[in-house]
């Protein structure tokens, strides 16, 4: 697995800053970063033509009072190293600046807020988790809990074995209380079980004794760890994974949720896959990293580019 040396944080002149300028200082120490990355878009300034005549340094003048700003809450709320830290002011549409910005720079990771209020404020969560050639991290408003349990959903596929073993390479560390990983196996009733004679709960037993052995063939391929992996074996019986996923995340008090992204589609269309896309647009609580390995990446930063 791979470090975050790269982190771009997505900032929008909100109170949310501040939250996501303490939770990057945390989040950097961890991933032990080489580089943290502030970004703030102003939308298009439609300054009239004649005004910016008369007045030739206006719209930088405004860029360069914003950064300012940022600077000064960075100083009092960002506690780590700041010399690898910089700050980027953009004029334009958000999510595409976004975007092409961090992919000009190779970010690994993108750390955006989640204010949880109505559709439209902020950055564009949803796009920026289909497009972004990198992990996306989704931080709710007000979230200040100490992580004490990650669950990290897997079907047993190599998306949810890159965010098994990225959640194990960023929580193993000697220097930093290691919380306990909850890995998550959802299975379904097929509809045609009445079919063999067995009722839905036999079938589902069977369903759940075939998870379990998949489950072994699968951790040999995780990387070593010393850290406690729990496995958790949910029954869904609504045909709702996600539901699934965010009820034992709630019922388990999970402090993050990490899912594992597509790659690319034939298409040439970036997608984070059907599950991941679902627990991202959901207004939650507790934060969601969406994980997209290194080797993904690769082929996937030339089509930001040409965004």
């Amino acid at each position: 697995m791979y470090k975050f040396e790269t982190i771009l944080v997505a900032l929008d002149h909100t109170d949310l800053d501040k939250e996501l300028i303490f939770a990057t200082a945390m989040i950097a120490k961890l991933a032990e970063a080489k580089s943290v990355k502030f970004i703030n878009v102003i939308k298009d300034l439609n300054v009239p033509a004649a005004i910016k005549k008369e007045f030739p340094n206006i719209i930088h003048d405004a860029m360069e009072e914003r950064k300012k700003e940022i600077k000064r809450e960075i100083d009092r709320y960002y506690t780590e190293d700041k010399s690898i830290v910089k700050v980027e002011i953009k004029s334009g549409q958000p999510t595409k600046s976004i975007l092409k910005f961090s992919a000009s720079k190779e970010v690994d990771l993108i750390i955006v807020g989640r204010k949880n209020e109505k559709p439209g404020g902020g950055v564009t969560i949803s796009r920026l988790a289909r497009r972004a050639a990198c992990s996306l991290l989704i931080i709710p408003k007000g979230f200040k809990r100490r992580i004490s349990k990650v669950l990290v959903p897997v079907d047993y596929s190599k998306n949810s074995l890159d965010a098994l073993n990225q959640t194990i390479d960023l929580l193993n560390i000697e220097h930093f209380p290691k919380p306990k990983c909850l890995v998550q196996h959802v299975y379904q009733v097929p509809s045609g079980y009445h079919y063999t004679g067995k009722s839905f709960e036999e079938f589902a037993s069977i369903m759940e004794e075939h998870a379990q052995k998949d489950y072994q063939v699968f951790m040999k391929k995780v990387d070593p760890t010393k850290l406690i992996l729990e496995p958790i074996y949910t029954l869904d019986r609504h045909e709702d994974i996600i539901s699934a996923i965010y009820k034992t995340a709630k019922k388990e008090k999970a402090g993050a949720i990490v899912i594992g992204a597509q790659g690319i589609t034939a298409a040439a269309s970036l997608f984070i896959g059907g599950s991941a896309e679902k627990l991202v647009q959901l207004h939650s609580e507790i934060p969601v990293l969406v994980v997209r390995s290194k080797e993904k990446q690769k082929g996937l930063i030339d089509i930001i580019r040409g965004i």
